[in-house]
């Protein structure tokens, strides 16, 4: 036998490196302290390239041998060994002592022995481990397969005898220990052309144990994003509904375009058909969703006007949509239609358009958007459609279009700040939408709330029928001076221009009532609003050294202008929630939309403590009131919904404001703020706030939130509300939490109402309330959770509250079970279970 061992290689030896690739001659030489050797031919990824420490020629067994930290590059794969022999006989490529194969996707391929062809695409690996790492929603995935043999063919499909497959990371104290779980199958073969991965009598293991079996099935690998298959199966079951399950069918048609179809058969009511058509374009994207039933059995739910028993088919059609027109606008849509209201509650349809689960309504809009750098633009439309038994579609209304615009300058002479802003309104309704006070729970129809009385005094017009539009129009300017002594002067002013024209229609329903509101014929209004005025602050500003700075600032501002005008005639849409507090004590206009225009000269005073220190340590306190100097008190002149009384305004002294917020550092704060009353010192408003992060001492955080408000009869509201919310999340250990929440009612009312009346009355039905002093639980929410790199699995526990005045008239609850298990790369299951059946779904009949 004839050993060649060589520190420089020769020509002959490099020639026997590149035939072994089947490669053109190409010289080697020694790399720096190391002993090496290089062969390199061809171009681009054809290249051979080989680093070992020495090369070793046998003539008699035909072989040559690269030894000693072998790095050989061929075609974007990279194999790396101890030791890597060629057999020129066979043609294979042996790879022994830590081997390592790198592909072109960046998979890392390792193993105990490689035999590979001479192009690293074809051959046999024992003890094989691949570990994979892809990014998924900005996240590293990181994957692993195992097998005790394997089979590689064409460099793209491997074929895994008894392989397993997990996503987990292995235990760093005990790797052989087994993950938390795998799928062992007889055969696992990844095929990397098609991105798939099939397995062969498998099954699923959870700490070792299996708990699945499946004989087969696929998965695309975790370098798809989409692909076409079956997706994780739906359970459903309820009383209305029957026993039932679904299989969704995903079919990635092209990339940028896909279909889901969901087919769920239900025992009670027959097939629900659900399909998603999702298209992405280059300018933006948009999905159609729809789902339908033709019900086998009506009657699991309650007649109309309380439920849809009368309908056989039931659907709905949703889409939702934006595109970008360039950098400055875009446009787009979120259009849901439904055949009755109960639909997405009754069949768990998941909606994008529904604004709240308490609100219990369905938002559609189609709008254009615009935004400059001082500049914005926006004009929508919008349809709602209320989703509770209490809502009357008729009542609800159809807003188009919506126009706001607002740009901000800096004019050129005077300084200081320019802005203009503009806004459009028009709606109109079928049935005007009335509220009675004080409130004795008068129906129309048993469901919708109206009055006994339709006078001034003694009934609300929440929501005018016919159609309302108005077009606004606000240019303002203010500029800040600070004089040698430090104080700070801002004069303002501002001018406000509204067209109103308004056409109600007092035809059917109860609509005819309105005219005991406002004028019984069409009208163009006209109101303007000019103003003055001056703000005035003085900061005293004390250096605390390295503890920080405190300020003491005392703050007046004055704003004169005419008197509001056409106050309690014409309505009031946008400008119903009025909330007196800290944060509008200093507002020009203290309404908060465009119906109504504060009026008067009114002067705000107030003072302001803030201290800042060290380790991000804040603290503010601020009081203050508000007085009406002279006109008319705009807050005093009740409109179609008495917005202003009860608010703590509507006297020439207001209520007393204040604000006490503290945050010792990053993890902790607490904000309370309250109004009180002008003439005792009575809470009328009172809120609070906690939150705490006690993370690195203790792994728990949490919020606890107190309110509680006065009585303001004069709108609707006859009783005191009060209430907490809390909510904590502990991180039992890094992977594992438990979390909850509580919602506690604290002054509840009940009301008494004849069953038979409000099920069956065509005329307004009364009630009164009760009292009850027991704390009650509004709603609250239970979960435990774990989280690690390949698993996430929660459970939760709540309760909701539901609306059942065709019943008792008071708020009962929803108690549901939630429960998700998601296998990283695997797969996901959702179970959402009512265990009180179908009590807490409203239109459904009693089984």
């Amino acid at each position: 036998m004839e050993r060649v061992k060589t520190t420089i290689a020769t020509s002959a030896v490099a020639m026997a490196l590149l035939c072994a690739v089947g490669s053109n001659p190409a010289s080697a030489q020694s790399l720096n302290e190391r002993l090496s050797a290089k062969a390199q031919s061809g171009a681009g990824q054809d290249r051979l390239l080989v680093d070992a420490k020495e090369i070793i020629y046998n003539n008699d067994n035909n072989t040559i041998a690269a030894a000693g930290d072998v790095q050989m590059n061929y075609q974007g794969r990279t194999l790396q060994a101890d030791r890597v022999t060629y057999d020129r006989n066979t043609g294979r490529v042996f790879a022994e002592g830590n081997a390592r194969l790198t592909d072109s996707t960046g998979a890392v391929i390792t193993g105990d022995r490689f035999e590979l062809t001479d192009d690293f695409k074809n051959g046999f690996i024992d003890s094989l481990r691949v570990v994979q790492t892809t990014v998924e929603n900005g996240q590293a995935v990181t994957t692993r397969f195992s097998s005790p043999r394997a089979e590689r063919a064409e460099g793209e499909t491997t074929t895994f005898a008894r392989g397993t497959y997990t996503a987990c990371e292995p235990c760093k104290d005990n790797p052989e220990k087994p993950p938390l779980w795998q799928v062992r199958a007889a055969k696992i073969i990844h095929n990397d052309s098609e991105q798939t991965i099939y397995y062969e009598d498998a099954s699923l293991e959870l700490f070792g144990l299996p708990i699945a079996y499946l004989p087969y099935f696929w998965t695309p690998d975790p370098t798809v994003k989409r692909k076409t298959g079956f997706l994780a199966p739906r359970y459903v079951y309820s009383s209305s509904l029957g026993i039932g399950g679904s299989v969704p069918f995903f079919w990635a048609i092209a990339p940028n375009y896909d279909l889901t179809l969901t087919p769920t058969i239900l025992s009670r009511q027959g097939l629900l058909g659900e399909v998603e058509w999702r298209h992405r374009l280059d300018t933006g994207g948009y999905n159609i969703r729809a789902a339908g039933i033709s019900q086998l059995d009506p009657d699991a739910f309650l007649d109309s006007p309380a439920g849809p028993g009368d309908r056989e088919f039931r659907g709905s059609l949703e889409s939702t949509g934006l595109f970008y027109i360039n950098k400055n606008w875009k446009w787009g849509w979120d259009v849901a239609l439904v055949s009755d209201k109960w639909f997405l509650q009754n069949y768990r349809i998941r909606s994008e358009s529904l604004s709240s689960i308490y609100l219990k309504e369905s938002i559609s809009t189609l709008y254009l958007q615009g935004q400059g750098d001082r500049s914005f633009f926006d004009v929508r439309g919008y349809y709602f459609q209320g989703l509770s038994s209490s809502d009357w579609q008729k009542q609800q209304p159809i807003v188009a279009p919506v126009l706001d615009y607002n740009k901000r300058i800096t004019p050129p002479v005077v300084g200081g700040e320019f802005s203009i802003d503009v806004n459009v309104t028009s709606l109109s309704r079928e049935a005007a939408q009335f509220n009675e006070i004080p409130k004795q729970q008068t129906y129309l129809f048993g469901l919708y709330e109206t009055c006994a009385i339709f006078q001034r005094g003694s009934c609300l017009v929440r929501g005018i029928s016919g159609s309302t539009s108005r077009a606004s129009i606000q240019a303002s300017w203010r500029r800040e001076f600070i004089d040698p002594v430090g104080q700070v002067w801002t004069p303002f002013a501002y001018l406000r221009a509204d067209q109103f024209w308004i056409a109600p229609d007092f035809n059917g329903y109860q609509n005819y009532e309105l005219s005991n509101f406002i004028g019984g014929e069409d009208d163009y209004l006209f109101r303007a609003m000019p103003a003055i005025g001056l703000e005035y602050r003085f900061p005293f500003v004390a250096d605390l050294g390295t503890s920080g700075t405190q300020i003491i600032e005392p703050i007046a501002q004055i704003i004169a202008r005419p008197n509001e005008t056409r106050i309690g005639h014409l309505p009031n849409e946008d400008a119903q929630s009025l909330v007196f507090d800290d944060t509008s004590l200093f507002d020009w206009d203290k309404f908060s939309g465009y119906d109504r225009a504060e009026g008067g000269v009114r002067a705000n005073v107030g003072i302001q403590y803030t201290v800042t220190g060290a380790d991000g340590f804040y603290a503010n306190a601020l009081f203050g009131q508000s007085y009406q100097v002279a006109g008319r008190n705009s807050f005093r002149q009740p409109d179609l919904a008495n917005v202003g009384l009860d608010s703590g305004l509507d006297s020439r002294a207001s209520d007393y404001v204040g604000r006490f917020q503290i945050k010792p550092n990053a993890n902790f704060s607490f904000v309370t703020r309250a109004r009180f009353d002008q003439e005792d010192f009575g809470v009328n408003r009172f809120e609070a706030g906690f939150s705490a992060n006690f993370a690195p001492y203790l792994p728990i955080s949490g919020s606890l939130t107190y309110a509680r408000y006065a009585a303001q009869p004069e709108i609707g509201f006859d009783q005191r509300r009060e209430g907490i919310l809390a909510a904590a999340r502990w991180s039992v250990t890094p992977n594992w939490y438990v979390s909850g929440s509580v919602l506690l009612d604290l002054d509840r009312y009940l009301i008494a109402r004849d069953l038979y009346a409000v099920q069956y009355a065509t005329n307004p039905t009364t009630a009164v309330y009760n009292r009850t002093d027991t704390p009650y639980v509004s709603s609250m929410s239970l979960g435990l959770g774990y989280i690690d790199e390949c698993t996430t699995f929660s459970v939760n526990y709540s309760v909701s509250p539901r609306n059942t005045a065709v019943t008792s008239g008071e708020k009962d609850r929803n108690h549901t079970v939630l429960l998700r298990l998601e296998l990283r790369t695997l797969g996901e299951v959702t179970l959402n279970q009512n265990i009180n059946g179908d009590a807490g779904q409203e239109g459904v009949a009693a089984q």
